[in-house]
């Protein structure tokens, strides 16, 4: 399990927080699938999450890392993680839709930021669309602040929110 400053290594009585391994990629784009489907509104272009396979995944995981959220066995939710310069890059951020709300993307994020200074890491970086505003909303109560947005290849205006967070 991946301890956490904020918490005893559970999330709840019945979901607990580990790093995920490569031999669970498959079942981890499922969640980011299921996730990413269940967005409100489609985007342009289209998210390339609904996109990924268990090679792309499993790819991820070992570049980077990511976390899990287990209950009863199953994986619930997760985030992927890979070192950029002097930050550590969050990504794929996915709760099944049926558990939202019950404050797992808190505990993914806070174990994300349990990485960050376990490698020396100062800041966490992350991107959401600017066409899911609600998405924005929900990292800046997590202590994110905007500090860019870039346009997807093609596109002349913004199309993602560039995020990051201080950590002390």
């Amino acid at each position: 399990m991946i301890s956490s400053s904020a918490t005893a290594n559970r999330v709840a009585d019945a979901v607990a927080l580990r790093p995920l391994t490569i031999s669970e990629a498959a079942v981890a784009v499922e969640v980011i699938r299921a996730a990413f489907a269940a967005q409100p509104r489609p985007t342009r272009p289209p998210s390339s999450a609904l996109s990924e396979s268990a090679a792309s995944i499993a790819g991820k995981i070992e570049a980077g890392g990511g976390v899990g959220a287990w209950a009863n066995g199953r994986l619930t939710g997760l985030a992927l993680w890979q070192v950029v310069g002097d930050a550590l890059h969050v990504g794929r951020v996915s709760v099944l839709p049926e558990r939202r709300g019950e404050g797992l993307c808190r505990w993914l994020l806070q174990a994300c930021e349990d990485a960050a200074r376990g490698l020396g890491l100062r800041r966490l970086t992350l991107r959401v669309r600017l066409e899911l505003p609600e998405n924005e909303r929900l990292f800046e109560r997590f202590g994110f602040a905007r500090c860019g947005a870039e346009a997807h290849e093609g596109f002349d205006a913004p199309t993602t929110a560039v995020m990051e967070k201080r950590l002390s």
